[in-house]
């Protein structure tokens, strides 16, 4: 069991073998499926769609029909045969091992060859149903929540409540897919802390002031706000807002475990980040459009150039975790705040 200090002055990072264990990257890991995931925004689902997804090793469904988006599994009842590989629009699910129909609310309905069976169907027969949540347009799926939904963004929805996140514009070309050789938690490390700006990220640093540059703890995410340098694009916060007066030009939002929201004034650049093995982690950015006449600009301007800054950073850190002469280090109190609360977080939930 890993202990990490509540007291930051003292306390010592992770040790390097919980980046590099396989064990305990599938203990982590499996413990995703009582957290909430991003999956997509409403716009890109018609009628009758037909998504099929995974999350940490499980196979799921988003479907939309009659206008209501669920959950359900992608795993046949009968034999375990996946259900869907592709996206489509129908009004089914057929399995294409032996022919088992579901309506796309998971409903058993038609299977060959079971007409003499005893006590079929059962509500065994249709396939589970999964947690789904809608956030302005934003969907989130749990397959065991232990906190709510409405609990676990409410920090986020308390203080972005002066944009109108509703009026938020899907925009496929600001999708990006980039798969990283380091542990999906080095990666969150880095997200965490504004530290490395001036030694890593020379343009966002001249958009930023670094000393002025600020992180708040929630129970389960933080918040990293950068203020706006001279010329720079800032929010416009009304008077009576908590932050009303400051030039801010980035809140930095990540939710526990994988999740980060970035709003810009131009809008939102959302980033889940997808542990695929112990040490490799897709990264996926979508992009919600507020002001389109601010796209690149300011903080939140060429961020694939800061992506493959950071993505050198955390696969360099990785390949470090593997040296013998690696073990732990020690944490800067004023500036990696994000980064122990994170660690904290984690091995609470690792025990």
């Amino acid at each position: 069991m890993v202990e990490i200090d509540l007291d930051i002055t003292r306390a010592k990072t992770l040790p390097s073998k919980f980046y590099i264990d396989s064990q305990i990257f599938q203990s982590t890991i499996s413990k995703f499926k009582s957290n909430w995931t991003f999956v997509g925004h409403t716009s890109q689902f018609d009628e009758n769609s037909i998504f099929p997804i995974t999350i940490n090793q499980e196979q799921l469904i988003i479907t939309k029909s009659d206008g209501e988006f669920r959950c359900i599994s992608n795993v046949c009842t009968h034999r375990g045969m996946i259900l869907q590989t592709e996206e489509e629009c129908k009004k089914t699910l057929i399995c294409p091992y032996h022919g088992r129909t579901f309506s796309l609310d998971g409903r058993l309905k038609n299977m060959p060859g079971f007409e003499n069976a005893v006590d079929f169907p059962s509500e065994n027969d249709n396939l589970p149903i999964f947690d789904l949540e809608i956030w302005n347009d934003l969907i989130f799926v749990s397959q065991d929540p232990e906190l709510s939904f409405s609990d676990w963004i409410k920090d986020v929805n308390e203080r972005m409540s002066f944009l109108d996140l509703g009026k938020m514009a899907y925009d496929s070309s600001r999708e990006r897919y980039y798969t990283i050789n380091a542990n999906w938690a080095l990666y969150v490390d880095n997200y965490l802390e504004g530290f490395h700006i001036p030694f890593v990220h020379k343009d966002l640093n001249n958009a930023l002031e670094y000393n002025q540059y600020e992180t708040e703890l929630f129970e389960t995410s933080v918040l990293q706000i950068g203020i706006a340098q001279e010329g720079v694009p800032y929010f416009d916060i009304p008077e009576g807002h908590q932050d009303s007066g400051k030039k801010i030009a980035a809140y930095y939002w990540w939710l526990y475990p994988n999740l980060m929201l970035n709003f810009y004034p131009w809008g939102l650049s959302l980033n889940l980040v997808k542990p695929i093995t112990v040490d490799t982690t897709e990264i996926c950015y979508s992009g919600f459009i507020l002001d389109k006449e601010l796209l690149g600009k300011g903080a939140g301007g060429d961020l694939d150039k800061v992506e493959l800054e950071d993505q050198f950073i955390v696969e360099s850190c990785h390949l470090g975790m593997k040296s013998s002469s690696y073990k732990r280090g020690r944490y800067s109190p004023t500036m990696e705040k994000g980064v122990h609360h994170f660690h904290r977080i984690l091995t609470d939930n690792n025990d």
